[in-house]
């Protein structure tokens, strides 16, 4: 049975929110495909955003702004509504706002599996 849609929403500049470990989705990447779709949606304001993940162990508490991150090719510097995936596994993706104080944005990620 699919699991459900993991959603967090931003609301301003990320740097500002900060992160805890729930601004962070973790996904299963023992599961065989690897499949992930990706939405972003805009809710209110304007903000500019992208979708980043990381590889490093995110198995125990951590914080994720001492992880690597890397932007999401396909989502990076964007203001409205976007989608995306990952065919490839990762251990961490998180919604990185970088401009626009009034901007609300939604990541919505949901696993295959």
């Amino acid at each position: 049975m699919p699991g459900k849609p993991w959603r967090f929403t931003v609301t301003g500049i990320s740097s500002t929110v900060g992160y805890p470990s729930s601004g962070v989705f973790v996904p299963d990447y023992y599961i065989r495909p690897f499949n992930i779709g990706i939405g972003t949606i805009c809710n209110t304001g304007a903000a500019t955003f992208s979708v980043e993940h990381t590889f490093d162990d995110t198995s125990t508490t951590f914080i994720s702004s001492a992880l690597t991150w890397f932007p999401n090719t396909g989502i990076t510097a964007k203001s409205t509504n976007t989608d995306g995936n990952y065919a490839y596994p990762v251990t961490g993706i998180r919604l990185n706002v970088t401009a626009g104080s009034t901007g609300t944005i939604q990541l919505v990620v949901i696993q295959a599996g």
